[in-house]
Parts: C-alpha cells; sequence; structure tokens
C-alpha cells in the first residue's frame, strides 16, 4: 500500500538515511494500464526517466550534507536547479504512479466524492476543470488535486516543469495527472486531450480517499 504523502521519501524510497535513494516498484505490471497508456510507455516512462531522475538525485548528494536529507527535505530546501528538478521529480512521478490503477476510473465515492461536489457543483463540473487545466497546462508540468489547508477545500492547481506541490505547505496533494510529452507522445502523439480522455479511466480514487483521509488524521493528531 502506498504511504502517505508526507511519509512517502523515508517509507518508500530508503531503507535508511544513509542509503541511496531507490526507483520505487510499480503498485502493477507494466502492461496493467493497457490499452489506455501502453507497455511501451511505462518501459520508457518508468523504466528510462523515471530511473534516470533517481540515478541523476544519487549523484548529485553523493558526498554532500544532501545526502544525509530525506527527499521531501531536498525538495522543500533546494534552489532551482538540477537537485531540485531530479528530486521533485522522483516524488512526482512515484506519486503520479500510484495516481493510477487498472480496472479504476469512474466516478469516486465516499468522502473525496462529498468534497468534490461540496467544492465543484458535480463530479461532471470537476472533471471538465481538472481537464482544461491539464490540457491547457502551456509546456510540461503537473496537474494536481489538492486539499488546501487554508480553505479547506479541494483545489485544481498546476506547476511547471519539476514543480511540485510539496513546496506549497498549505496544499495537500490528493493526485496528480503528469502532462509532460513523454507520458504521452508514444500512444496519443502530441494529442494531450486524447491521454486525458484515457487517465481518467486510470485514477485511483481509492489513493485519493486514503490520501484525505491521511490529512484528516495528522490534522486530529494534531489537535
Amino acid at each position: 500500500s502506498f504511504i502517505r504523502p508526507s511519509l512517502i521519501t523515508f517509507s518508500i524510497f530508503r531503507i535508511c538515511r544513509s542509503m541511496s535513494f531507490v526507483l520505487p516498484d510499480l503498485p502493477y505490471a507494466k502492461d496493467a494500464l493497457a490499452p489506455h497508456i501502453s507497455e511501451e510507455t511505462l518501459n520508457f516512462h518508468y523504466g528510462a526517466h523515471h530511473r534516470t531522475y533517481v540515478t541523476n538525485l544519487n549523484n548529485l548528494v553523493k558526498d554532500t550534507p544532501n545526502q544525509d536529507k530525506s527527499l521531501e527535505e531536498i525538495i522543500r530546501t533546494a534552489s532551482p536547479g538540477p537537485l531540485f528538478n531530479n528530486a521533485a521529480q522522483v516524488w512526482n512521478h512515484t506519486f503520479y504512479w500510484n495516481s493510477l490503477a487498472p480496472n479504476a476510473g469512474g466516478e469516486p465515492q465516499g468522502a473525496i466524492r462529498d468534497k468534490i461536489i461540496e467544492n465543484f457543483g458535480s463530479f461532471e463540473t470537476f472533471k471538465q476543470e481538472f481537464s482544461k487545466k491539464a490540457t491547457g497546462h502551456f509546456a510540461s508540468g503537473w496537474a494536481w488535486l489538492v486539499l488546501n489547508s487554508e480553505t479547506k477545500k479541494v483545489e485544481i492547481v498546476d506547476t511547471h516543469d519539476a514543480g511540485t506541490v510539496l513546496t506549497d505547505p498549505k496544499y495537500h496533494p490528493l493526485l496528480t495527472c503528469d502532462v509532460w510529452e513523454h507520458a504521452y507522445y508514444i500512444d496519443y502523439r502530441n494529442a494531450r486531450a486524447k491521454y486525458l480522455d484515457a487517465w481518467w479511466s486510470l485514477v485511483n480514487w481509492k489513493f485519493a480517499e486514503h490520501n484525505l483521509h491521511a490529512v484528516y488524521e495528522l490534522k486530529r493528531r494534531k489537535s
């Protein structure tokens, strides 16, 4: 099972801080997302791109004070540049793989459904707004469903390139969609809208529900 976002780095990427970061296993087989996302895409996107970010990150932190930091600590303290970019892309991609699941999609149930309807009026309105944000994002980046701890609302935000919502403490990520072209070019060429249509068939609402409850649980423990 996937660990709450604020615990992801220590629990998944390293057994202990003195060890190198490792590429997390996918939570499903590489062909499990077909026909929406092909095994060939997973071979390149996960097996090459994601793996390269992990390799680059290990090379960048070796023999520096950052080698003893968690992934989240690096993301939140690094200046813009290669260290931040590779660390954030390692985290973003792992969160993305867990935002997908075979035999998923459709409309959510439970608390995540209630929050979406409360804040957007209907699931269809939310779906349209999310797709508009993701397809309209200029160049590479990410579209996110987050819980805003200040407004107590679920919101749709986008980040550019390797940008991640982890750098904004008011945002708690619930789901993400990768809109870098390498996420969909093999299957859909430059037709990002077709990729978004496929993405909706794979959305892991159980993961989003888990993340939402984790935020509530964290708040309960602090109160």
